[in-house]
């Protein structure tokens, strides 16, 4: 049975390109809440479904190494996501046919397919999925002089990017988000993968699976078996949108959403079963090409108020609609046409399962005697200046008066 491929193993079977961990992190970006397919199968490396292929991701500070594995079946299904991620079909089967003149491995090494497949094909996709061609620190740099607030998180959280998704994928996964947790989310995407999903290959005691077609989500018999699936209320709208796709647009509608303006196809999401404001900024930022939207819950809200004092409508208890528009225009002055992107360097740094990485970039104690000398420094600048500014005012002011003012701000400083 093949395994997961390790780079400490030995990097023949690895192929690798330039990327700085400034410009992206593995580890935030992929398991921040975007996709719910990748798992860390080994220290720092990450296993996931991309473009119809099992992938495995690793990095050092300036190089990202990926291993593809061999689908074990070739199916039609994941033909057609090679061809939308710009692989033809006729090289697909150019690589297929390579690779069986091949010699044969071993059944226990990892099965690699990127020996025999163009290489800059691989790039391709990478740099697509990741969004590499925006460069992340020009656009830390920017924040930052806009958002203090933001400045001081960016020195923790670098590198983390916005996944440039399938949109079937992101849509549906979104939809299964609803009242939910990642780690919920994550085991509900792999059963309806592997339940509805063309199989691509087994590694480890692990199958993995294509996400399967809108055409597959859309047959009458989905709804019933994401309900024995505990899915829950969220299985009728699955089926619900798949279908309404289908008989209402079409196939490729989605893909399609990329190429129409941010509040159109927000709007267009919005008429599905099942599809709020936020799952369709989700969708729109996360898979097509909208980074103006900034998807906002309860979390964001938070973030809103304790962080940026933001008290707009502060007597609501949930979030309206014109609370929603308001707080999304709030962040898009304040960070730009990709304020999207820096919602999801805030959103990242509030999990909890990130916190640890505060604690190791400032520890606390340290932290409170610098602040204290810093406050001592402003309080002496105040104080010159309280002193300066009254003796100009009132030149005869008594001394003992002025000790005696000295005195209370001293007692306030303690």
């Amino acid at each position: 049975m093949a395994s997961h491929a390790v780079l400490s193993s030995g990097s023949k079977m690895w192929k690798s390109m330039a990327c700085a961990k400034s410009e992206l992190r593995l580890d935030l970006t992929l398991s921040c809440g975007q996709s719910f397919r990748w798992r860390e199968t080994a220290e720092g490396h990450w296993t996931g479904v991309m473009g119809g292929r099992v992938w495995t991701l690793t990095q050092t500070d300036d190089t990202l190494w990926y291993h593809v594995y061999k689908n074990q079946d070739k199916q039609k299904e994941g033909s057609d996501r090679k061809r939308r991620s710009g692989i033809s079909l006729a090289e697909e089967n150019t690589a297929e046919k390579r690779f069986k003149g091949a010699p044969e491995k071993d059944e226990e090494e990892p099965l690699a397919v990127s020996s025999v497949q163009n290489r800059e094909l691989d790039e391709e996709m990478l740099r697509d999925y990741f969004q590499l061609d925006v460069r992340m620190d020009d656009l830390y740099k920017e924040w930052g002089a806009a958002d203090c607030h933001f400045k001081r998180i960016a020195s923790i959280f670098t590198g983390v990017r916005m996944l440039r998704q399938d949109p079937t994928e992101c849509l549906f996964s979104f939809i299964c988000t609803s009242n939910n947790h990642i780690s919920r989310i994550q085991g509900m995407v792999e059963r309806l993968c592997q339940a509805l999903g063309s199989p691509l290959c087994q590694l480890d005691q692990t199958s993995y699976h294509d996400f399967p077609s809108v055409s597959a989500l859309a047959d009458s018999s989905v709804e019933a078996r994401l309900r024995d699936l505990g899915f829950g209320y969220r299985a009728r709208f699955v089926h619900q949108s798949a279908k309404q796709i289908l008989d209402n647009h079409g196939p490729q509608w989605l893909d399609g959403l990329r190429s129409v303006p941010y509040l159109e196809a927000r709007d267009a999401l919005r008429t599905l079963p099942g599809v709020g404001t936020k799952v369709a900024d989700c969708v729109c930022l996360m898979s097509l090409d909208k980074p103006e939207a900034v998807p906002i819950d309860t979390h964001m809200w938070q973030i809103a108020k304790r962080d940026y004092k933001y008290t707009a409508n502060n007597g609501q208890k949930s979030i309206t609609e014109k609370l929603y528009r308001d707080i999304g225009d709030f962040f898009r002055k304040l960070w730009g046409p990709y304020a999207g992107w820096a919602q999801s360097v805030l959103f990242c740094s509030d999990l909890k399962k990130f916190q640890s990485f505060k604690e190791t970039a400032h520890p606390k104690q340290p932290k409170k005697e610098e602040e204290d000398k810093e406050d001592k420094m402003q309080y002496k600048k105040m104080r010159v200046k309280t002193e300066q500014k009254g003796t100009m005012e009132n030149p005869k002011a008594k001394p003992r008066k002025k000790k005696a003012e000295i005195s209370v701000n001293k007692e306030q400083l303690k």
